[in-house]
Order: structure tokens, then sequence, then C-alpha cells
């Protein structure tokens, strides 16, 4: 049993664990994030600022959908990851079953709301008169394929926490050149402006959601998991029967305990961005198009941040299941440095390249400049926002992460939201300061974060006394 299921993530270096680990979590994620990129970029080559402001609305509200879930998924990684590396494949599997499930249930409800609220989250964004058809059209459609997002982070969230990151970057990867590739048919030749960008987005989505499940009921029955899945995938085998497909109280609780926070904290930042959104919103147009675009950008950025969050939270999770917790705390120690050396040299570098970076999504000189301004200073979130990022995984892992959201809720109701207000009323004339209200309450919740730590391992929390040894 032991030799079939365990991962990887608890053997050799620490630091190639988590990088080999990460950089297919790092691409998986920056495909994903392609797909309001794209969808952004191509609007912009064949439409105005109407449809740009639509899409780059319509996705914003997207891509907090999709964090909501994605943090739910968290509980299943955890949990799946504990499994694994503490051996015991029928929970693995009863926690993957679970899950799959309580997705499918969640997604349904989640779909028929959202739909019935569409007209009401469009006027609550402030949307721009101009923009208010196209966005209702981008997410009435949009809406439809949150049953394929749940779907394809559950799968994905059970392999990442099997230890193979490898897997959902095919799927992803597949979908997103579908996904292009439908931007331009249906923006170009068929001219279908926002509804074009989100029958792209929902069709793509339904692609890669559909291929993940399939391909993890078919390895599952091949037989002997570690000698046809883990091998070659660098993962274990998570065998899902047909009688783990329930909704079991207890895994469904610890599935919850852990998920929930993490979705709640990542809720409560893109609530953060909408407010920041709707404060521009309501200054114009050509101040609501720069702050999308930017945003834009920002969310290709923070996919290093991020995809460390989810890394440290599956070796440290397998690595607490098989009783190594010195080697969990070094996964944090390591995803800290690699996280912040990025965010330092993306916020190096866009001190120069922001205005040319902001001019590839739009021709409009008012649109560039303003988007110039803003991103120069939010970068900085990049770089403070690493270690942040880095505790709350660890936190994750440990069944802490109801610590991640308290940390995200402070800075966001003392520096996020307030500063970005603040900034607004007090200098109308730029963007600059405005983009700083992140980047120093990413830098509270890092102080905030450190402080939780050394308490919490003062008293023991994360491992002491007799533990297992593991490479470092």
């Amino acid at each position: 049993m032991k030799e079939n299921l365990e991962g990887k993530l608890t053997e050799g270096s620490v630091a190639a664990r988590l990088v080999a680990f990460s950089l297919p979590f790092l691409m998986a994620n920056f495909l994903q994030t392609l797909y309001g990129m794209a969808d952004l970029f191509i609007a912009g080559q064949f439409n105005g600022a109407d449809v740009i402001t639509a899409v780059s609305i319509g996705s914003q509200i997207m891509h907090m959908i999709t964090v909501i879930i994605a943090g739910l998924a968290m509980g299943t990684t955890v949990l799946t990851a504990r499994a694994v590396g503490a051996c015991k494949e029928r929970d693995a599997g009863l926690c993957a079953g679970n899950s799959l499930l309580a997705f499918l249930i969640f997604s349904v409800f989640a779909t028929a709301i959202l739909f019935v609220f569409c007209p009401q989250i469009v006027a609550l964004m402030h949307t721009p008169p101009e923009a208010v058809g196209e966005t209702l059209a981008y997410l009435g459609i949009c809406f439809l394929g949150i049953p394929f997002i749940s779907l394809y982070n559950s799968v994905s969230a059970v392999f990442r926490g099997a230890g193979d990151s490898k897997s959902p970057l095919y799927f992803v990867a597949a979908s997103c050149l579908v996904n292009i590739i439908l931007d331009v048919f249906f923006m170009g030749p068929l001219a279908l402006g926002a509804r074009g960008a989100a029958l792209a987005t929902v069709l793509s989505q339904a692609f890669s959601a559909f291929l993940a499940a399939f391909v993890l009921f078919a390895r599952g029955k091949r037989g002997a998991c570690g000698e046809t899945y883990g091998g070659a995938s660098g993962g274990a085998c998570v065998r899902i029967l047909r009688g783990d497909i329930r909704i079991d109280a207890k895994v469904l609780k610890g599935l919850l305990q852990i998920g929930l926070p993490v979705s709640a904290q990542d809720g409560f930042i893109q609530v953060s961005f909408l407010v920041i959104t709707i404060i521009a919103n309501s200054r114009g147009l050509s101040v609501a198009a720069a702050v999308g675009i930017v945003e834009k950008i920002i969310c290709f950025l923070f996919l290093v941040p991020s995809s460390m969050l989810s890394a440290i939270s599956a070796l440290a999770a397998q690595n607490m299941g098989a009783s190594l917790h010195a080697r969990a705390r070094h996964t944090l120690y390591a995803g800290m440095a690699i996280a912040s050396a990025f965010g330092a040299l993306f916020a190096l570098a866009f001190q120069f390249a922001s205005v040319p970076f902001v001019s590839l999504f739009t021709h409009d000189a008012a649109v560039v400049q303003l988007g110039g301004q803003y991103l120069r200073s939010y970068v900085f979130d990049c770089f403070f926002a690493a270690f942040h990022f880095a505790f709350s995984g660890f936190f994750c892992a440990y069944g802490y992460s109801l610590l991640s959201f308290v940390h995200n809720t402070v800075s966001i109701l003392l520096v996020r939201i307030p500063g970005a207000y603040l900034a607004a009323k007090y200098f109308p004339g730029t963007l600059y300061p405005m983009g700083w209200a992140p980047a120093i309450g990413s830098l509270l919740s890092s102080l905030i974060c450190l402080g939780f730590y050394l308490l919490l391992k003062r008293n023991g929390k994360f491992g002491g006394g007799l533990e297992r040894h593991g490479g470092k």
C-alpha cells in the first residue's frame, strides 16, 4: 500500500520538490489567466472601449467566482495530500468523491442565483452606461460555465493533493488553445462582441472540465495505481470508487473547515478589487478601462505567489501527514524566498515597462497614460504579497486557514478599500497613489502573518518533540 500511494513530495530536496511541483502549477494558472487576458486583448483589437470595459468588468466578476471555487477546492487538496502522506488510499478516494459531488451541488445553486441577479450585479459595479448591455450579455453567458469551473477545480485539486501538478497543466493548455481560437472567430468574423468572448470562455471551460474528469476516472480503473500513474506523473493515484461519490458528513466537514476560510478570504480580496473597480468606474470610461487592464496584468503577475501558496499547501500537507514537520516548515521558507524574489523583479521591471505594457491592450492614449500610472505603484503588491501568500499556504496545510481570512480581512478593511477611496478623492488627476493601497495592505497582512506564525511555532503547533526526518 505504501509503495503504491505515497507521492514524492516527502522525499529529496525541499527546494527542488517545491520548484518542480510549482512550475506546472504556475503554468496552469498562467494559462487560466490567459482566458481573461486573451478575451481582453482580442476584444481590444476588434471592438471599442464599451466592449473592452464590458469584458474587463465581466471577467473580473468571473475571476472572483473562480478564486472562490478554487479556495473551496483547497480543502480537497490538503485532505488528499494528508491521506497520501499517511498512505491511506481509501481516505484519499473518499475525499475526492465527496468533493466532486459537493462541488456539483454548489455549482448548480450558484449558477441559478447569479443568473437571476445578473442585472443587479452589473448595476452594483457602477458599470458605465455605454457598456451595460455588453456586460449583461457577457455575464449571462459566463454564469452558465460555473459548473465546468467547479468540476475542473475539484478534479485538479485531487491531482495536486496526490502530488501531480502536471496533469492539470495539460488540461488547461488544451483548453486555452481552444479559447483563443474561438475568441478570434467569435469576435472577428462573427463580430459577436462581448457575447463572443463569453461563448469562447464557456466552451473551452467545458472542454477542460470533461477532459480532466475523464482522465481522473480512467487512470483509477487501470489497476495498480503505483504502476500506471505514480511513476509517470510524479504523484500518487487516487482511485475513486462508486461508493466514494456521496456526502459523508465527517469528510465534508473537513473539506469545509479548510476550504471555507480560504474561499472567504479569496472572495473578500476580490470584493476589495471590485470596490476599487467601482471607485474607478465612477470616475469615467477611461479610468474604468485603465483600471480593468491593469487588474488583468496584476492577475498575471500574481500567478507566482498564488501558485506558491498552493504548492506550499500540498507539500506541507503531505509532509505533515508523514510527520515530517521540520521539512514542512522548510517548505514555507523556500517558497517565501522564491516568490519574493520574483515579486522584487516584477516591481523593478514595471517602473520602466508599465506604459508600453498597457499599450498592448489599447490604442487609447488617455487609457494608456492612466494605466501606466496605476501599474507602477500597484506592482509592489506582488513583492509584499509573496510573504503572506506563503504563510497562508502553510497555515492551510496545518488546518489554520482561518488565520488567512483574518489577516486579509484586517488588511482590506483598514488599508485596501479606504486607501483606494482616499487616493481617488484627493488625487483625482492620477491613478498612481491609488495603486499603493493594495501594496500597503499586503505589507500589513505579511506582518500579521509573521506574528501568527511565531506565536503558533512557539506553542508547538507546527511540530515538536519526536518527528520523522526527511531530506532537506
